[in-house]
């Protein structure tokens, strides 16, 4: 799988307008700040492929990615306030609708920033992927917020409170200093592999 071989393929709103899963899929859930875009574009070795926004919560809708066959899935982000009733719903159900079909899930990413504990919400979704049996890792991200002491007791603490499955991987990234990207790579590569094989 080459992470170099990269292109946006399309965007969509709403639930019923996602497209049949023919590829191998790498979904990425996170908090609207949690730093989602700014970790795929490291991945995929691009610098705006993925809309980086000062504003939380800018991605609206989920954005497929071609990377040589695969399609990595940036998810809209959740727990941004500063939206109307009806955006966070619409939000919230596509979300949850992309869940609840029949695709090619290899690997989902939870994305949770390293410098906090996680959120009710970051608890939620560790609950439903376990819930759901849905292969996934956590990618704990702005580790270069930290000092490498500080990111390795955070991180401890955080695997603590999440009460992860056995042998659920987490890996402390950062996308400025690429901490952690190639590990990540490898770990989507096992993933996107296994689905392939099956």
């Amino acid at each position: 799988m080459n992470f170099h071989d990269a292109r946006f393929k399309a965007a969509y709103g709403t639930a019923a307008q996602l497209p049949e899963s023919t590829l191998p899929e790498v979904a990425f859930a996170g908090r609207s700040n949690v730093g989602k875009s700014s970790l795929l574009n490291r991945l995929m070795f691009r610098k705006g492929l993925a809309k980086v926004s000062g504003t939380p919560g800018k991605t609206a809708t989920v954005n497929f990615y071609d990377v040589d066959g695969v399609d990595l899935v940036d998810l809209p982000g959740y727990g941004y306030a500063k939206r109307s009733k009806a955006e966070l719903q619409r939000w919230s159900e596509l979300i949850g609708g992309y869940f609840d079909q029949d695709r090619l899930f290899a690997l989902v990413v939870s994305l949770i920033d390293i410098r906090h504990d996680p959120s009710a919400l970051d608890h939620d979704m560790v609950t439903f992927l376990t819930e759901s049996g849905l292969p996934f890792a956590i990618a704990l991200t702005k580790a270069d917020k930290l000092s490498r002491q500080k990111s390795l007791s955070q991180a401890a603490a955080i695997k603590r409170q999440l009460k992860l499955p056995k042998g659920t991987p987490m890996i402390v990234t950062s996308s400025s200093e690429g901490t952690g990207i190639d590990e990540l790579r490898k770990l989507i590569r096992q993933h996107v592999e296994e689905v392939e094989a099956e």
